[in-house]
């Protein structure tokens, strides 16, 4: 079940009253930076991941032209 508008304004005031504002707006701002350094930190494991994968094609790549290079000689 949803609370209805009138509900959650009240809701709202009493987190205010107890927490106030400062404390509020710092705690809002903790939680943004730190979402941000998750996906920063996701996206430089999926980037990681990509080169790593590149790195490892070419590897193989240049050890086939190697073998292919051996058996014609």
């Amino acid at each position: 079940m949803m609370p209805s508008l009138p509900q959650l304004l009240i809701l709202i005031a009493v987190v205010v009253l107890l927490f106030g504002t400062k404390k509020l707006r710092s705690l809002g701002s903790d939680l943004g930076e730190s979402i941000k350094g998750f996906k920063k930190a996701m996206s430089d494991d999926d980037g990681k991941k990509d080169s790593d994968n590149s790195q490892k094609i070419e590897n193989t790549d240049s050890s086939d032209s190697n073998t292919n290079n051996n058996k014609k000689e």
